[in-house]
């Protein structure tokens, strides 16, 4: 019996093949109509078939299976146009889409809100809910949104892995040749007081005095104060 704590894998941690994966669990809809407003005219159309979609949508922890939407939606011709139209299934998915709203919603948050790349959002979106989304989907539609299409900050870290390093000032990362002076920067001082330039050797010295404190909290790591003697000086001599 496992003990409180104590990691255990995911069961499907290691699988390579889709195939491989649980069996979606089948949730059966409907889109079938006899009449529907034509989009183009707004004449009353018959239902000339019935026509079949799968969307994928969020999987269920308790089984630990996906869940598969087999929509049955009707195929309207009308006479008045001569157009062919589907039924209205914008409540579930887009047009031509494999996965609902929900899916995509999920996976955007992922990116967008907690800053994770997209191979670790596909990973989560199948660890903890249980739909398979490649993680070449989830970049198109994050970058089919506009979320993440443009460029970075040119003075800011990103908040991908920044941690505690952005609370000791806004960085240009813009190269500079040997002849050039280095440029000042702006420190964000966590008292209220007013912001203040500072150079390179106050930016070390900070960034020493961070690990520092880490350091002690976390017992010590040789090889990390190793790293903070390279990059501030001799971190245990300073007070």
């Amino acid at each position: 019996m496992p003990e409180p704590g104590e990691y255990l894998p995911d069961a499907t941690e290691g699988i390579t093949r889709v195939a491989d994966l649980p069996k979606p669990k089948i949730v059966q809809r409907s889109r079938d109509f006899r009449r529907q407003p034509c989009p183009t005219c707004g004449h009353s159309s018959y239902r000339d078939r019935r026509a079949r979609r799968v969307l994928h949508d969020l999987g269920d922890l308790r089984s630990g299976r996906p869940h598969d939407i087999h929509l049955t939606y009707s195929v309207h011709h009308c006479t008045e146009c001569g157009k062919y139209f589907n039924a209205d299934m914008s409540d579930l998915a887009l047009p031509g889409a494999h996965y609902t709203h929900r899916v995509v919603a999920l996976a955007v948050r992922l990116v967008v809100e907690d800053g994770l790349p997209y191979q670790a959002a596909s990973w989560h979106l199948w660890r903890d809910h249980r739909v398979f989304v490649p993680f070449a989907s989830i970049q198109n539609w994050v970058e089919g949104g506009g979320k993440k299409g443009g460029g970075p900050h040119r003075r800011r870290l990103s908040r991908l892995g920044a941690g505690g390093l952005s609370t000791f000032g806004v960085y240009d990362a813009r190269p500079r040749c040997g002849r050039c002076q280095p440029v000042e920067r702006l420190s964000r001082a966590k008292d209220g007081r007013p912001d203040r330039p500072i150079d390179e050797q106050t930016i070390r010295r900070d960034f020493a005095d961070m690990l520092k404190g880490w350091l002690k909290g976390q017992g010590g790591l040789p090889l990390l104060a190793s790293c903070a003697q390279k990059v501030g000086g001799d971190v245990e001599g300073r007070s």
